[in-house]
C-alpha cells in the first residue's frame, strides 16, 4: 500500500503541519488521485484565519486545498470516463458542508475527488500549469451559468452560437475573471472587462473585446460607452470592492443581475490569532454593513446581486457541462488556456504554508503552485 501524508490544520489560525494521513477510500463516482501539484487560493487563507466563523461545520483537524492535478491510481464504481494512469486536473471539495474534509481535500499526497469535477490533461500540459484551474473555473462557471447567478446559457458551450449580448467582467486578470472571460466567450457571449493596463493584452488573448483600467476614475463611464446600447446579460464582480462600481455599471446599462465572487472587504486585514480581536470585530461589522447597503441599493433599482459559491456546480447540470463536456476537450484543442500563470513557490507539502503566507501579501495575474514528487509504492 502507498503511504499518504498531508498538510493538516489542527485548529483555526494555526499553521499547517505535515504528518501522516489515512489513505482516502473512494466512493462510487470518485477517483483516487496521486497528487503531483497543488495551488493555493484565497479561500485557504480565509479558512485559516476565519474558519471558526465562516466554516463552522468543520471539525478540526482538517486538510485544506481545492486545486489538485495528478495521476489516477484508483477508479470507483460508476466511473466510465477515467482509467488508472490518466493524468487529470480536479476540484477537491472536501471543505464543503457535508463532505469529508480529510479524504476529499487537496493538500495531501493522495486525494479522493468526484469524477464529475475532473478533466483529462493534454499530454503536453504540465501538472503545475493545469492546477491553476479548478476553483477558478468552477467559481467562474457558477457565476456565469447557475440559475441563481447570471443564468447565462451554456447549451452551446465549446461550440458557441454568437450572441449580441455582453457580459461585463470586473477583474479580468484575476483567476476567476480570466476563466470567466474564456467561459463566456466559449458560450458565445461578448465580454468587456477591467484589468490593470499591463494586463490588457492578456485580456484580449483570453477573448475580451475591450479592457479598461479599473483604476481610471472614469472607468464606469468608459464601460457604459463601450456597451453602446447592446444587451448586457449580466455583470460579474471579481476582486474585493468590485461590487460598488459594478452596481453603478448595471444601473447605467440596464443589467438586472450581478454575480459577486469576492466580499466587499478584505479578509487579509487582520492578524491570524485566537481569541477576541478588535480588528476581526471591525472586519465583520464592515462586511455586514456594506453587504446590507449593497443589497438595499440593488433591490431598490430592480437589480439582483448575489454571492457565488463555486461548489454549487457539483450538484447542478453546470458541473457536467463545464467539467465533463467542455474543459478537457477545450484544453486539448487550446480553446481554453490554463489561466492564470503558475508561479511555482516550492516543492513538497511543507511549502504550502509559505505559499499561503505569500498569497496574503498579494499576487497579481498568477497562481501560487507547489509541486509534489511521485510517492513510491511500498
Amino acid at each position: 500500500m502507498n503511504d499518504n501524508t498531508a498538510a493538516w490544520i489542527d485548529s483555526p489560525y494555526a499553521d499547517l503541519v505535515v504528518r501522516d494521513a489515512p489513505m482516502p477510500r473512494i466512493d462510487p463516482g470518485q477517483l483516487l488521485v496521486e497528487v503531483r501539484a497543488v495551488a493555493v487560493n484565497p479561500l485557504d487563507a480565509i479558512i485559516q484565519s476565519n474558519g471558526a466563523v465562516m466554516y463552522g461545520w468543520l471539525h478540526y483537524p482538517v486538510i485544506l486545498g481545492e486545486d489538485v492535478a495528478g495521476t489516477v491510481v484508483g477508479v470507483g464504481a460508476e466511473v466510465a470516463d477515467f482509467s488508472v494512469g490518466d493524468r487529470i486536473v480536479a476540484y477537491a471539495i472536501g471543505l464543503e458542508k457535508g463532505r469529508d474534509a480529510i479524504a476529499e481535500s487537496g493538500f495531501q499526497a493522495y486525494v479522493a475527488v468526484d469524477a464529475g469535477l475532473a478533466a483529462a490533461l493534454p499530454d503536453a500540459m504540465a501538472f503545475e500549469d493545469a492546477v491553476v484551474l479548478p476553483l477558478a473555473v468552477s467559481t467562474a462557471a457558477a457565476g456565469l451559468f447557475e440559475s441563481e447567478q447570471l443564468d447565462l446559457s451554456y447549451a452551446s458551450l465549446g461550440n458557441p452560437e454568437p450572441r449580441d449580448e455582453i457580459v461585463v467582467v470586473w477583474g479580468g486578470a484575476t483567476a476567476v475573471g480570466g476563466n470567466a472571460i474564456q467561459l463566456a466567450r466559449a458560450a458565445g457571449y461578448r465580454v468587456i472587462t477591467t484589468a490593470s493596463v499591463r494586463n490588457h493584452d492578456r485580456m484580449s488573448q483570453l477573448g475580451a473585446e475591450a479592457a479598461f483600467d479599473y483604476r481610471d476614475p472614469e472607468v464606469v463611464d468608459r464601460i457604459v460607452e463601450a456597451v453602446n446600447g447592446a444587451v448586457v446579460a449580466g455583470v460579474l464582480a471579481v476582486a474585493v470592492g468590485s461590487a460598488e462600481p459594478c452596481l453603478r455599471i448595471a444601473r447605467a446599462i440596464g443589467a438586472t443581475r450581478i454575480a459577486m465572487a469576492s466580499p466587499p472587504v478584505s479578509f487579509y486585514e487582520q492578524p491570524r490569532r485566537r481569541g477576541f480581536s478588535l480588528s476581526r470585530m471591525r472586519l465583520f461589522l464592515r462586511l455586514g454593513t456594506r453587504t446590507a447597503m449593497l443589497q438595499l441599493r440593488s433591490r431598490a433599482r430592480g437589480i439582483r446581486a448575489s454571492f457565488i459559491w463555486g461548489s454549487a456546480i457539483a450538484t447542478s447540470p453546470v458541473g457536467p457541462a463545464v467539467w465533463g463536456d467542455y474543459l478537457g476537450a477545450a484544453l486539448e484543442s487550446g480553446r481554453h488556456r490554463a489561466y492564470p500563470t503558475a508561479r511555482i513557490v516550492g516543492e513538497g507539502l511543507p511549502a504550502v504554508q509559505r505559499a499561503i503566507d505569500t498569497l496574503r501579501v498579494g499576487v497579481s495575474a498568477q497562481k501560487l503552485v507547489v509541486t509534489l514528487e511521485s510517492t513510491p509504492t511500498t
